[in-house]
């Protein structure tokens, strides 16, 4: 948090005592220097977050491989190795991605009493993964991505925070001798905390965990609750100077989650909800909703014209919080859900996005590579494909094709 101690109060005069004055003084130097002497240089970490942000300029979400397995035998050496392989990593270079965000769950690898011991084959599959990303020349943010109940213990349960500092705290000193110009640390994808202050304290505390386990390292944070741009609004700066703010867009979600059966349960009705939205050309959609208030949803967003214009003017919002504090901040997940989604209009709202984020000189992260909002499709046995469309909406080019 950022604090402003003031001497004195308005209107009022009080008569201190000069040595009494002068040992406060003296007391407050003490603490500002037990602050800085815990949280970095401030020039250091300035710097090493510019660097940093050299290699976050456009990425892709990579899914499904250690997080979203929905199957708990889906995290197996089998899977690990298949998932991704070196020839995505390859395609994910070759279309112009300069970083990869490699959600992990730390579920399978978490021990309550003992979570400061990763056990080993884990963390060797992980270790593989990275390296194969580092390989080719990409930087990597590592980002804790748990289940919903996860997330929740920590809402609620102060043991479970402190277990999960100790988490924290042997992750970032595993991977302590890395690049730190490459590998940065991403405290938790999408808190769900309800409660703004309670997460500004406990992300405060996981940050100085990582810092202890990696004291070069860039630290990713976000708002309270989903990574919301709105959130990250409420948001006072963290001393740590090295640290880069992050946020996630997905607004409109009606269009974005469009088809979606684990969203808000009408949006699962929709199919070819237009953008950019006029009044006029959501009725067949709406139409598609049989519940008249769920179906309002979708004429309102009609009403409020989503557009170019007004996707800059929610991200601009961010851009001047970023300016007032004088903070680094990135986009680290936007897409939109492609099963029922129009293509045009998906990569018309993807292109919009991307511009608005390159506008504001914010890096970004698409979600996802391969996964429901993928820039890529695969089948098993096959490589995967990039669609020619989404590359282009992204400002990318298409690989050459192989020989």
């Amino acid at each position: 948090m950022n604090e402003t101690t003031r001497v004195g109060t308005r209107g009022a005069r009080f008569i201190v005592p000069l040595h009494f004055f002068a040992a406060a003084v003296a007391l407050a130097a003490v603490f500002l220097f037990a602050a800085q002497a815990s949280y970095g240089q401030s020039d250091a970490g300035a710097g090493a977050v510019q660097c940093h942000l050299q290699h976050l300029r456009h990425g892709i979400n990579l899914s499904e491989w250690f997080a979203q397995v929905y199957d708990p035998k889906g995290y197996t050496k089998e899977h690990f190795e298949a998932w991704t392989t070196a020839q995505d990593i390859g395609l994910i270079k070759n279309m112009g991605f300069d970083h990869v965000r490699l959600s992990v769950n730390p579920q399978p690898m978490f021990r309550r009493k003992q979570a400061d011991r990763i056990p080993a084959d884990y963390l060797g599959y992980l270790d593989a993964a990275v390296k194969m990303i580092l390989d080719q020349g990409l930087a990597v943010i590592i980002d804790i991505h748990p289940d919903s109940d996860f997330k929740e213990k920590l809402s609620a349960d102060n043991e479970f925070v402190e277990q999960f500092e100790d988490y924290w705290r042997a992750l970032a000193r595993h991977y302590s001798s890395t690049n730190p110009d490459l590998v940065s640390f991403e405290i938790l994808n999408e808190p769900e905390f309800h409660d703004r202050y309670r997460w500004q304290g406990v992300q405060a505390k996981l940050a100085v965990a990582i810092r202890e386990g990696a004291p070069q390292h860039t630290i990713i944070v976000a708002g309270a609750y989903w990574s919301s741009e709105n959130e990250l609004l409420f948001f006072d700066p963290l001393r740590d100077p090295n640290i880069i703010y992050n946020f996630h867009f997905y607004d409109p979600h009606i269009f974005t989650h469009q088809g979606a059966t684990w969203s808000t349960n009408y949006v699962h009705y929709l199919k070819e909800l237009p953008y950019p939205s006029t009044p006029e050309n959501v009725q067949a959609a709406a139409a598609l909703i049989p519940d008249a208030v769920n179906r309002l949803a979708a004429i309102h967003y009609g009403l409020d014209r989503w557009n170019a214009s007004r996707i800059d003017s929610e991200i601009g919002q961010v851009a001047a919080w970023a300016k007032r504090w004088n903070v680094a901040v990135t986009c680290n997940e936007f897409g939109v859900y492609r099963k029922t989604a129009n293509p045009q209009d998906r990569a018309a709202w993807i292109s919009d996005v991307r511009t608005t984020l390159d506008k504001y000189g914010m890096g970004w992260t698409m979600w996802d590579y391969s996964g429901g909002f993928g820039v890529v499709t695969k089948q098993e046995g096959h490589p995967a494909v990039a669609d020619a469309v989404i590359v282009k909406a992204l400002g990318l080019k298409m690989p050459p094709a192989a020989p």
